[in-house]
């Protein structure tokens, strides 16, 4: 699951540093000034060359690849939306497995887990903090321009579905790509950039509930462990920026602003889940009040 999947290019190499020829005197050798006219030559190019444009690529070009599982339960605080598998991620089978790709940096300095935790932990997080990950689209691709808004926008309607079955708390979507797909379908428009905005919804906006004439959850889509009694309001929902390594809008410590309001907000929840759980005399695991 990336948050956005070009974490998955790797950053381009500089020539910083490297042996330049014409940086030596060889004794007003005329071979000498051949060389280096010519490295000088071949290392400006290489170091101008443009990096290649992505453009969509159908399925088929990655259907090689092994689709990632939801890891999801009840009682979620968190569920993230990620936009697809990235290649590495695929091919690892595990979440924001790229070294580039700061999501589980950004977990964890913001407070969200007590710990740094890898990418190889992704399908324990629903048992050990109560998080889950999940993405918009399930096809892998190098990158999100790999990808057609049209599919993008068909997840949505699957995301709401995931999100009225099982419950969490709250959904906290993973790049502002993925927020445009959902209010486009939502609003049936593009958002405005006047209308975008990093962080918290407003409650309107909820996730999980039923919208344009959309029926209840059917009795067979539901799951055991989840609470559907009471006057459920939906999941709220946060939007946070992409976790990509490419994705340089903001600056990182903008990022972990933002990230850091998510993070104080588990931190606290977590904290009056725990006294809930001791007045009503049930134990509670220690990592799920954020220990190790």
């Amino acid at each position: 699951m990336t948050s956005e999947t070009a974490e998955e290019s790797s950053p381009q190499l500089t020539f910083e540093g490297r042996l330049k020829l014409s940086n030596f005197v060889f004794n007003g050798s005329s071979t000498s000034t051949t060389i280096s006219t010519v490295t000088t030559s071949n290392t400006t190019s290489r170091a101008k060359r443009p990096r290649q444009k992505s453009g969509y690529a159908p399925p088929s070009t990655y259907a090689h690849l092994p689709l990632l599982p939801d890891a999801i339960a009840p009682n979620l605080l968190i569920l993230f939306i990620g936009l697809n598998p990235g290649i590495q991620t695929a091919r690892t089978g595990h979440a924001y497995a790229h070294p580039t790709n700061l999501f589980w940096r950004l977990l964890y300095s913001s407070g969200i887990t007590p710990r740094l935790c890898s990418p190889t932990e992704d399908r324990a997080m629903p048992a050990l903090y109560g998080l889950g990950l999940t993405n918009i689209v399930s096809r892998p691709s190098r990158n999100g321009a790999e990808l057609s808004s049209a599919e993008m926008d068909a997840g949505v309607d699957i995301l709401e579905a995931k999100v009225a079955r099982w419950r969490p708390e709250v959904v906290c979507v993973v790049g502002k790509t993925i927020w445009e797909s959902l209010w486009r379908v939502r609003h049936g428009r593009a958002i405005r950039p006047s209308e975008f905005r990093y962080g918290w919804q407003p409650e309107e906006e909820n996730m999980g509930l039923p919208r344009a004439g959309g029926g209840s959850l059917k009795e067979q889509d539901k799951v055991e462990g989840v609470d559907y009694s009471g006057d459920w309001k939906g999941a709220r929902i946060f939007v946070a920026t992409s976790t990509s390594g490419l994705a340089a809008t903001l600056k990182p410590k903008e990022k972990e602003e933002i990230w850091k309001e998510l993070g104080d907000w588990a931190v606290k929840r977590r904290a009056e889940r725990a006294a809930a759980a001791a007045t009503a005399n049930v134990t509670v695991p220690a990592t799920t009040v954020g220990e190790v």
